[in-house]
């Protein structure tokens, strides 16, 4: 796959990897703005339970 990306990219060496770059950084972005916000719901990382039975002892 990133082959196949690295080859459609156009430019020389280093024009391709500035566009790398920035298409990770596109892709960073993209997930902490709309993807990571609509899946912490569905995720349990709120769901905790203590157990009481030793914490007063």
């Amino acid at each position: 796959m990133y082959g196949w990306i690295w080859r459609h990219l156009p430019g020389n060496v280093w024009v391709r990897a500035l566009l790398s770059l920035l298409l990770v950084l596109l892709v960073v972005f993209l997930l902490f703005q709309y993807v990571f916000p609509w899946a912490e719901p569905l995720l349990p990382f709120n769901d905790v339970t203590v157990d009481e039975g030793r914490a007063g002892r």
